[in-house]
């Protein structure tokens, strides 16, 4: 059985992740006090006790997700025994999520990941005033037909444009507010089955974050990136890659181009993938993929019970 390993994205954190990995294994307790070091902030208090007003803060749920990640893999290639290099033919993870596919895979230090990922949260943030932009889930709809809602919302100086292709029937669109609004609008007369706004702090992946994309290019410059023990399958691409330049320039157009989650699993499937193991917080990505193809068998490992179960499938 071919296995990639994936790694969740922002929406999927909850006060109380990782406590119990922490609890129980030694191996992820070090890498919360790797990322509590690097970032020289309690992040592990935050992301155990919350409150979750302050863990759902884009600077502090990057890296938090990341931390949960990562301490699920060092568990697994301890204690666990399963090492990405012998067991993963490919890593991917959805927009934040690649940075820690990559350090799973070697290619980042979980101390740069971290720095990375909160440089990454607070540029995004800042990108774009509060209230100027918004995102919305068009349910029903598949890629073209709601990038051609998003055209049309699209009006003078007022952008829209998909950002994530998540499953078949979901895709969100981002930018200015009263654009997204319009999409809404517009996305329930083309047959959307339903179209939300969603609750986020910015425009993610479209246009109006080139200010954070300019900014993650200057920090990656400075970044030490290696070639990844197995091949990533990018965001922006949906094509597998393991060169730390061209991960280095995809990186900087992951902020503000589509996740192209669906065709980036389906590739998977191509190249001989036939299950994905889901290592972090939540279960976000299993869910999808059943949705992306019927063949596509996903488990969530969060826990240490997870992590028991996942070890006797090897």
């Amino acid at each position: 059985m071919s296995w990639a390993f994936v790694f969740p994205g922002q929406g999927s954190q909850a006060v109380g992740m990782g406590k119990e990995l922490a609890a129980a294994f030694p191996a992820a307790r070090e890498v919360f006090g790797e990322v509590d070091e690097a970032l020289k902030q309690n992040l592990s208090r935050l992301m155990f006790e919350g409150p979750d007003t302050e863990l759902t803060l884009t600077e502090n749920a990057q890296p938090a997700l990341m931390a949960v990640s990562l301490a699920v893999v060092r568990v697994l290639e301890g204690d666990g025994k399963i090492k990405v290099r012998d067991k993963a033919r490919y890593v991917a993870g959805h927009s934040l999520g690649e940075y820690a596919a990559l350090a799973a895979a070697g290619a980042l230090s979980v101390s740069d990941t971290a720095r990375l990922l909160k440089t990454r949260g607070q540029v995004m943030q800042k990108a774009v005033p509060v209230g100027v932009g918004a995102m919305a889930a068009l349910l029903g709809l598949d890629l073209p037909q709601a990038e051609a809602v998003a055209a049309e919302a699209t009006q003078g100086d007022e952008i829209c444009s998909a950002a994530n292709d998540n499953a078949p029937g979901q895709v969100v669109i981002s930018g200015h507010a009263a654009a997204v609004d319009r999409a809404i609008e517009i996305a329930k007369v083309k047959g959307a089955k339903r179209a939300i706004k969603l609750e986020v702090s910015a425009p993610f992946h479209c246009p109006l974050m080139k200010p954070a994309a300019d900014a993650m290019a200057e920090a990656l410059a400075k970044a030490t990136i290696k070639p990844p023990v197995v091949p990533l399958i990018a965001n922006v691409t949906a094509a597998s890659t393991a060169d730390p330049d061209e991960i280095r320039q995809l990186l900087v157009r992951q902020v503000t181009g589509l996740v192209r989650w669906r065709e980036s699993m389906l590739a998977a499937k191509e190249l001989g993938v036939a299950s994905l193991a889901e290592l972090g917080s939540g279960k976000v990505l299993s869910g999808l993929a059943k949705r992306i193809h019927p063949d596509l068998v996903a488990v969530s490992v969060q826990g240490p019970k997870d992590i028991e179960e996942f070890a006797k499938k090897f």
